[in-house]
This record gives C-alpha cells, structure tokens and sequence, in this order.
C-alpha cells in the first residue's frame, strides 16, 4: 500500500542509472575491474565465514561478530555491483521506481546494520581486554545468547531505520528528470531528482544520519577510551602490544567504513558533487567489503591457522 501511494505522487516509472562513464571502453575497463573486485569479495568473506563456522578455535565472540560482519559484507555488495556490471554492458541502464526503492531499502538496512555491527564489535573488544579475567573467563559475559542478542539487535535496527530513512526518501514526488548521476539508488542522488522543496526532508535525513553514524562512533570510542587505560596498566611492552594488535584491525574498518560513510549522510544535500560521491559510495560500499577479509585474515594468527589447517587436511 505505501508503494502505491509513492507511485501515485510520482510520474517516473523508471530511473536511468548514468554509472561511471559513458565512453565504450572505459566501461569494458570498469566492468573487467570490478568483476575482479566482486569475485574478490565473495571469495574472500565467504572463506572467512566458512572458516568461522568450520573450525571450533574460531567458536568465540570476535569471530561470530566476524562472520556476521562477512555476511553482511557479501549481501552488501550484492544489492549493488551485480546490476552495475550488467549496466557497464547494456544500452539500457534503468531501473524501476520499485525497483530503486527495494534497492535503496536493503543498501541502507544493510549499511545501518554494519554501523551497528562495528559498536557491538568494539564492545565485544572492551570485554575482552578490559575484563579477561572475570569469574576466570571473559565469555561468561559474551556468552552465546548474549552475542546472538547483540547481532540480532544490530540486524533489528538496520531493518527498522532503513525502512523510515527510505520512506521520507521516497515520500517526495520524483515527476523528471529521471537520470540518476550513481551507479545505484542512493539517497542523495535520488533526492537531487524530487520536483518538491527538499530542505524539510534534508533536515530530517541529515539528523538521521548524525545519530545513526554519531551514537555508534562515539560508543566505540568510549570503547576504546577504557581500552587504551587497560592497556597502558599492562606491565610489559610486550603484553601492551598484544593487547593492542588485537583491536587493531576493527579500528582500520571503522576508519574506512565511517570516516567515507560520515561524508556521504553527514551533510547537506546542496554539497553533492555526482562525479565525486559516487567514488565515495563505492568506497565504503565495495572497497571496505574488499579489505575486510584481508585486513582481518593478514592480521590475525587464528584466522590463518585455521586456514592452514583447512588446506592441510585437503
């Protein structure tokens, strides 16, 4: 019923996606790279994720929280690069208004879930280094239940403010143009297409987005202001410096993944550059999904003990 009344106060029944370039063969170029990349990503994250699940060394917190974050990085990924590939080779590079509506839904529930996900992770951090000792194991706190209680709030949360972040979105009447300067429906491009005064709408997604990126930033670095003070009572620079390179590779993804998100929801949608932006978005939507079985798996013994071991046994 709400997507009828969004059609009813539209006259667009499809976008055009411009994508990244226009000439034939930058996007032989583009469809050749970022078929590699996406290969790269479900190879990647499903290894991990397959790991995880595979060996009992990797049954812990950090590691569910891990195959969560891989999951969500493949489905990700999937909401957007697959169509881009196929626009890089088609004539036709449209969309439905359904269409772009279902696909700015999934990319932003699954892009608040991963924001969620990053907070729960650090927390899961602060337990581990900050209480290591505690009743003589730190999962009496990060138990199972409480883990799957933690990440099923992240997806609940995604779930619900994607669904309002994409209803104010959508709200507004789209009449024309209907060329989409992105490679796929993303809210600040969508909203450069409205034949209505978006200033109210702005007003309401830019606070959004600040509590949305804002209230998991700063639980992370009250995160990390308790597990810095842990660390530096370590007596040995040793044991600092393990404590340390534990967390190491959950600071590198928060700083990717918020620092190009932040840009993109964090301010007014007069200042959207198209050519610019979108290289963004495919930052923290792609390359971060990139990195990440690769910053966790080069930086972690387990991770590559676990693979060892899978290769030994074939």
């Amino acid at each position: 019923m709400r997507n009828l009344t969004w059609q009813n106060r539209s006259s667009v029944s499809e976008f055009i996606l411009l994508g990244f370039s226009s000439q034939p063969g930058m996007q032989m170029l583009f469809f050749l790279v970022f078929l590699a990349i996406y290969l790269a990503i479900l190879f990647g994250n499903s290894l991990i994720f397959a790991l995880i699940r595979i060996d009992s060394r990797l049954h812990m917190p950090m590691y569910f929280f891990l195959a969560n974050l891989s999951f969500l990085d493949i489905s990700y990924t999937t909401t957007t690069v697959p169509q881009m590939l196929l626009h890089l080779l088609a004539k036709k590079k449209s969309i439905s208004y359904t269409g772009c509506i279902i696909q700015m839904y999934i990319f932003l529930f699954l892009g608040i879930t991963e924001c969620i996900l990053y907070a729960v992770m650090a927390y899961d951090r602060y337990v581990a280094i900050c209480h290591p000792l505690t009743s003589g194991h730190p999962t009496l706190i990060m138990s199972r239940s409480v883990c799957v209680k933690m990440a099923a709030s992240s997806w609940v949360g995604g779930f619900f403010f994607g669904m309002v972040h994409t209803g104010i979105t959508m709200r507004l009447p789209y009449c024309g143009p209907d060329e989409i300067n992105h490679f796929f429906c993303e809210v600040p491009a969508i909203l450069k297409l409205a034949c209505e005064d978006t200033r109210v709408t702005e007003v309401v997604l830019f606070v959004m987005g600040v509590i949305l990126l804002m209230t998991p930033v700063f639980l992370i670095l009250v995160s990390y202001v308790f597990i810095l003070a842990a660390i530096l009572r370590i007596s040995t620079a040793e044991g600092r410096l393990k404590a340390f390179s534990t967390c190491t590779a959950h600071i590198t993804m928060v700083t990717l993944f918020y620092g190009a998100a932040m840009f993109m929801y964090m301010r007014p949608v007069s200042s959207y550059s198209p050519e610019r932006d979108k290289y963004f978005s495919l930052f923290y939507s792609v390359v971060s999904a990139l990195l990440n079985p690769l910053i966790y798996s080069l930086r972690n013994k387990d991770v590559k003990g676990a693979l060892v071991k899978l290769m030994g046994k074939k």
